[in-house]
């Protein structure tokens, strides 16, 4: 729902502000590149550090060139937002991929120094760390993650593979995954939110969103999707993205959240996919096209009273709900 800017309060217009410190593509569609402009269509402004500057995404055959940023340079962009008072509007902190300890603890500073002009600020973390078994980062992130950065995270959006090395927690069965959100849970944040799971079938991706209660009990909910052919760069970005704009308009209606991202994302790759070749080029996320899809996601599937009613494409449902104590 659109707010009118008449007799919008400051604390309103902070709520659609966006503070996204990730890494930056001149060509293609990962990081900010994927986060920026779907936040804007949702209506967000969004003020943007990249913390690393590249020609491309790393899995381009013939390399990539660019710069890094590092911590202290960002802690002089922080220096130089706050002396021109431009950090009191700001109602979200997004985070992506940062690839060492320095700016890792650099982007703590921001978040501390953003909780003193508003207290209330929400921070959306995606732990990247890896994927499929493979480190994307120093492995000595994961301590860094687990010790220091969740417990100040509102949300976190991991995969299977971060969810595990941070709990521990070898996921083999919707038991440990659930197992795995409440451990999670119980390093600070209120929201988990597992963006790909591979339990049961080779040809279906679960995506699971946790949220602990007020009464200390945790509501869980699960999409169960098929997977379309095909690799595609950028989907985590867009994911931890959608789920900031959506829960900052719906945070009280979970499933209601899980339709509108699961549906956006499956859209957009399904359109990129259209027109996939055989370049790696062929595979960055079909972004602007997907305009409409964001704005207006094409709903796959609807929630019930406590339950998700799922269309052909999609098998959500209410897992269950279980009073443990913190």
């Amino acid at each position: 729902r659109a707010r009118s800017h008449k007799n919008t309060t400051t604390s309103q217009m902070s709520s659609q502000r966006v503070l996204s410190i990730q890494s930056h593509v001149v060509s293609g569609y990962v990081g900010n590149k994927a986060a920026v402009f779907p936040l804007q269509l949702l209506g967000f402004d969004v003020d943007v550090v990249n913390s690393v500057h590249f020609s491309n995404h790393t899995g381009y055959k013939e390399g990539f060139t660019g710069d890094v940023l590092n911590g202290e340079q960002l802690r002089s962009i922080l220096d130089g937002m706050e002396r021109n008072n431009l950090l009191c509007e700001i109602g979200h902190l997004l985070t992506g991929y940062i690839g060492s300890e320095s700016f890792l603890r650099a982007v703590l500073d921001v978040l501390r120094a953003l909780k003193k002009h508003n207290p209330s600020v929400r921070f959306v973390c995606d732990p990247v760390l890896g994927d499929k078994g493979k480190f994307y980062v120093p492995p000595e992130l994961v301590a860094v993650y687990r010790t220091d950065v969740i417990p100040l995270a509102n949300v976190i959006t991991p995969n299977q593979f971060e969810v595990e090395q941070l709990t521990g927690i070898d996921i083999r069965s919707m038991d440990d995954a659930k197992q795995a959100c409440i451990a999670l849970h119980e390093c600070g944040p209120e929201l988990v939110f597992i963006t790909s799971l591979q339990l049961d079938s080779a040809d279906t991706i679960t995506i699971l969103a946790s949220k602990r209660k007020e009464d200390n009990s945790y509501e869980i909910w699960r999409v169960d999707s098929a997977i379309l052919p095909g690799q595609f760069t950028g989907t985590g970005d867009l994911c931890a993205a959608l789920l900031l704009g959506h829960t900052a308009r719906e945070f009280d209606s979970l499933p209601r959240v899980m339709e509108k991202v699961c549906s956006t994302m499956f859209s957009v790759i399904e359109l990129t996919s259209k027109f996939v070749g055989d370049t790696v080029k062929s595979r960055e996320l079909q972004l602007i096209r997907s305009k409409s899809l964001i704005d207006n996601p094409p709903l796959k599937f609807q929630a019930g009273c406590g339950i998700v009613k799922c269309l052909p494409l999609f098998n959500p449902s209410l897992l269950w709900e279980q009073n443990l104590p913190l």
